[in-house]
């Protein structure tokens, strides 16, 4: 039996119907988030059954999840009404990863890199002041296999260590708030993977960069850990950037 988190207590579904709640679900958040299902529409559960080809139970929980997250909102004598994205989840890692797939792409990494740049360099700058002794040695021996991982061109293992770098940072903050954005950069960081925003080979500087932080943590140099963040989220975004208007213009 699978189970269904979102939203509330878990709701277990037999194996077929969690693969129709699945496949539903994704496909109706991901027509929500790019605008294909503007805000201010209506559905009704009966139009979804017909469309999906499913039961009613399995749209009834698609739209409780969907409700869970703010995307929609059920009115009597009206219907399933879409919200407008200021009503949405927004840090709900599955509504970033609908709005990564939407053509707001851009916007999404832009919102998600400012809010990292405000919240990461901090908490490095935390990290230095509260992280032991070995688990600096273990951030400073990760950003070495970031850097071989870069300079083999293991885009999928490098992906595994930058989001474990910025996990590990993240919780050494000692800050248990900003040790939960850890999802959200998880998202945005296989996001940018999946959609080739990031580099074949990684920048040297941004490897370098990495190690900054990780030896000026271990050095207990807030500051210099802190500085060398703000450039890892400047480069990154700038990356990503280049690589979209690159694309744009084939």
């Amino acid at each position: 039996m699978n189970q269904s988190t979102a939203g509330g207590a878990p709701t277990r579904h037999a194996p077929a119907e969690a693969g129709l709640h699945a496949r539903v679900l994704d496909h109706l958040g991901t027509a929500i988030c790019s605008g294909d299902v503007p805000a201010g529409s209506v559905l009704s559960i009966e139009d979804l059954v017909d469309r999906y080809q499913v039961s009613r139970s399995v749209i009834r929980e698609v739209l409780r999840v969907l409700a869970s997250m703010g995307l929609v909102e059920t009115r009597r004598r009206v219907g399933i009404m879409i919200q407008a994205a200021g009503v949405w989840s927004v840090f709900d890692p599955q509504v970033i990863r609908w709005r990564l797939a939407s053509d707001g792409r851009m916007a999404q990494l832009r919102s998600i890199t400012e809010l990292r740049t405000a919240i990461e360099p901090y908490a490095a700058w935390l990290a230095a002041e509260r992280i032991d002794d070995d688990e600096a040695s273990e951030l400073v021996g990760l950003a070495a296999k970031m850097w071989a991982a870069g300079k083999a061109g293991d885009e999928a293992r490098f992906l595994t260590l930058d989001i474990e770098f910025h996990r590990r940072v993240l919780a050494a903050s000692g800050n248990e708030m900003f040790a939960k954005l850890q999802l959200i950069v998880a998202e945005v960081l296989a996001g940018r993977h999946h959609y080739h925003l990031m580099p074949h080979h990684p920048d040297e500087q941004a490897l370098q960069l990495h190690t900054d932080v990780a030896q000026a943590i271990q050095r207990r140099d807030g500051e210099r850990a802190r500085e060398a963040m703000v450039s890892i989220m400047e480069q990154g975004f700038a990356e990503m950037k280049s690589i979209w208007e690159r694309t744009a213009e084939l």
